[in-house]
């Protein structure tokens, strides 16, 4: 699994790069931008790792770039947000459950992997606020997109905006019960597997939640 997961990353990052510079050798240079600008958003999170010293499991990383593709390549350069009508709430919703897992590992590494520190509940309704916010940034890039490169991420305007941030908020919701259930009772089946790569990965910075589970 994780062979062919990093296999499919090398195909997409390698595809990107080659996207990029056939465009410029034939004058398509919006092509070129967005091929570009998708291989560079999907490596960032490589080199935001590295910069703060944590490991990402290759499920985080596959996860990341096949929407980074999905969202920008595909919706942008092949008008994907047009041709498949549910393309866009698709992209939200996952991105608001990665968003959603991402924002709940990152407050439970403040407290050193400690669900005691505090309450479930609280990490939870913290959680949903990070995925929220995070897809309302989104937004925004959307909108600064629309704005200064001509592109039409945002289609009905206020219509599709709204409908986006609906999505991200029963997302974010999911995320956080997860992330209850997990503090909870250690296990949710598949939903909490992610967590528990990304902990088992990082033991450093859930030293607390780890030696409890072996007391």
């Amino acid at each position: 699994m994780i062979k062919s997961s990093g296999a499919v990353l090398q195909t997409i990052w390698w595809g990107l790069a080659v996207s990029a510079i056939v465009a410029l050798i034939f004058g398509r240079f919006s092509l070129a931008f967005v091929s570009t600008a998708t291989l560079c958003l999907s490596l960032l999170p490589l080199a935001l790792a590295h910069r703060l010293s944590v490991r990402l499991p290759v499920s985080f990383l596959l996860f990341i770039t096949v929407f980074v593709f999905a969202s920008i390549f595909l919706g942008e350069a092949f008008d994907f947000y047009n041709r498949v009508w549910w393309w866009d709430l698709a992209l939200h919703g996952s991105a608001a459950i990665g968003f959603g897992f991402l924002g709940f590992l990152f407050v439970f590494m403040l407290f050193e992997g400690d669900r005691f520190a505090a309450a479930p509940s609280a990490l939870a309704f913290i959680t949903f606020c990070v995925a929220m916010t995070l897809g309302a940034c989104w937004e925004i890039f959307e909108f600064a997109m629309d704005q200064t490169l001509g592109l039409n991420m945002q289609k009905s305007g206020l219509m599709d905006t709204m409908g986006d941030l609906i999505v991200n908020g029963i997302g974010a919701v999911l995320a956080s019960l997860v992330g209850f259930l997990y503090l909870r009772f250690r296990a949710v089946g598949v939903l909490s597997r992610p967590i528990e790569q990304f902990i088992n990965l990082n033991k450093t910075y859930y030293r607390k939640a780890i030696d409890r589970l072996k007391r």
